[in-house]
């Protein structure tokens, strides 16, 4: 067979299985066996017999997309920020939309000199400003030390093991310091829904899902914990569900934020929410 028409056969094979974008997963998943580092070189090499060798674990690979195996785990990483991170079980598969938050933050971080990312899971969130900020102290934290490892598994792979702190915490419990921006992408979603979420999105931990019954759990304690961590007029940027805005503004609120900022995503969602301190 060629490389035509084994795409064409595998891309078919996902979609009778109800895998969305077939024919992209298709060209992701035979690149990566073929050793192309970009799949637009498959175009170039469409009548290329493939052997058997060749075809053999793509099989594999096609099989458990099927059966609803992220993409992401298949390929054992994700792009995000222009950057390529290890993505695997231990960890939330990062969103296309959480690299507006690194951008917003970013932008709204001025003279900052140290940033605390909460609930790092796969780090790409703090990593990404530490690579885009080398001046600034980067501190990562999560509850899981699963989580954590990962991260220390990129932070080695971007070359700045060193210069990143990494504390295995539930929330702030473990962590020290003043933080002129703290940073997080919490667990968001109320328990119920948990077992209506897609069986790619199943994949990922349940603790870096679940936020409680009203999905707000986490987000409370952290901004009401975030009081004794954060430094005066130091901003606390945090990714959210997408009903949530008006709820997470009068915890702000509550607390005493002031500032709040609600940013909508590409598709035009209310997901992130910044605010100051004092």
């Amino acid at each position: 067979m060629t490389t035509l028409e084994v795409l064409n056969a595998a891309a078919s094979y996902l979609e009778k299985r109800g895998v969305e974008s077939a024919r992209l997963n298709a060209e992701h998943l035979l690149a990566h066996v073929l050793g192309m580092p970009r799949r637009i070189e498959l175009y170039l090499q469409f009548e290329r017999p493939l052997s058997e060798v060749e075809r053999a674990p793509l099989r594999d690979l096609v099989k458990r997309r099927g059966e609803g195996v992220p993409l992401q785990h298949l390929l054992g990483e994700v792009e995000f920020c222009g950057r390529l991170f290890i993505c695997d079980e231990r960890a939330l598969i990062p969103r296309p939309e959480t690299e507006l938050l690194v951008e917003l933050v970013l932008k709204e971080s001025g003279a900052a000199a140290s940033i605390l990312d909460v609930a790092t899971g796969s780090g790409v969130i703090g990593l990404s400003l530490a690579l885009s900020r080398p001046d600034v102290a980067v501190t990562l934290c999560d509850i899981s030390p699963e989580a954590l490892s990962l991260a220390n598994v990129n932070a080695l792979r971007h070359g700045i093991a060193d210069k990143v702190t990494r504390k295995e915490s539930d929330l702030f419990d473990c962590v020290e310091g003043i933080f002129d921006v703290i940073v997080s992408n919490p667990p968001y979603i109320p328990t119920s829904d948990i077992s209506t979420l897609s069986r790619e999105v199943k994949n990922d931990p349940v603790l870096a899902l679940d936020g409680g019954a009203d999905g707000l759990r986490i987000v409370e304690r952290l901004v009401k914990d975030a009081l004794g961590r954060i430094s005066p007029g130091g901003l606390l940027a945090m990714e959210i569900g997408h009903d949530q805005a008006s709820r997470v503004v009068e915890i702000l609120k509550t607390h005493n934020f002031r500032d709040i900022v609600v940013h909508r995503d590409y598709q035009d969602v209310e997901r992130f929410v910044f605010s100051r301190h004092g």
